[in-house]
This record gives structure tokens, sequence and C-alpha cells, in this order.
């Protein structure tokens, strides 16, 4: 091991617990095509993964996002804990194809856990989430009943 890279290890574990769970954790990306539109997703395969999400992130790429491979098919329901950005998040079938788009803004500090507000689909069917900056989606052309290339479902493999 270089001395650098001993240094920045040391460095990491010698940070405070808090800091440690506020990294961003690099997870491995797909290019999704939407329509015309191109997005540069994470995959969030884990519930580990899944749990953390967009969390303590100040700023996303105007093209970026995270894609949430989800157990379903499910009522999926998101909340902003930590999240520090308004998003957009799309609920998605089995076959690609976007069910329902909602908005959400970042949750209160302040407020306990329990309390944030939800974002639930109305659909049971869900199998994946696909979260962006805030109107992304209405940006970029993009609506229910548009399919998202390659299927999300391919991704787990």
């Amino acid at each position: 091991m270089s001395f650098r890279l001993f240094i920045f290890a040391l460095a990491l574990t010698s940070l405070p617990a808090g800091a440690q769970a506020n990294r961003i954790i690099e997870l491995p990306t797909v290019t999704l095509h939407l329509g015309k539109a191109e997005l540069k997703t994470e995959i969030a395969s884990t519930p580990a993964e899944e749990e953390r999400g967009l969390m303590f992130r100040p700023t996303l790429a105007d093209n970026d996002g995270m894609i949430f491979l989800l157990a379903g098919p499910q009522t999926a329901e998101f909340w902003m804990k930590n999240t520090l950005i308004p998003l957009s998040v799309a609920f998605i079938a089995k076959d690609g194809t976007i069910l329902e788009i909602h908005d959400m803004q970042p949750g209160d500090p302040n407020v306990p856990d329990d309390q944030l507000p939800r974002t639930r689909s109305d659909s049971d069917q869900v199998y994946f989430a696909l979260e962006t900056n805030l109107h992304w989606f209405s940006l970029n052309g993009v609506k229910p009943g548009d399919k998202i290339t390659p299927p999300p479902g391919t991704l787990a493999h």
C-alpha cells in the first residue's frame, strides 16, 4: 500500500461515525434512454443502497439519477430523509413502462423520521423507481406510458 493511500485510509477510518455515514458511496451506473433523453443512472440494488438513495448529496447533475431495483410487484413508498435536493420519482412496471411520476421536496431535518411525508405509488405493480432532479421528466417530455431502455429488469444481471 502506498504511503498516500495508507494516510487516506487512516484519515477515513478516523472520521466520526456521522461523517462516515454522510459519505457518498459510488454505485454502478448505466445510461438509460427515455424517449430522446439520456440519463446517467446509478443502480441501487441492495436494501442498504435503496435505503441510502440520494441522501446527503448537495447536488445532482442535470442528467443524472438513481434507479432502485425493488422486490416488486409492490406499492412503492419513498421519503426524503436526509435528502437535500428536490427530486421527481417515476414508478415503473416490470417491462420498463413508467406507471406514474411524483415530485418530492427535501424533508425538514427538525421533523422526526416517522412524521416525514411519504410519496406512495397508486399502483401495486411497481418493480423499479427512478429518481431524478425535480421536473426532469417533464422538462424532457417523459410521461407515464413511456418505456425505459434498456429495460430495468436487465440491470440486476
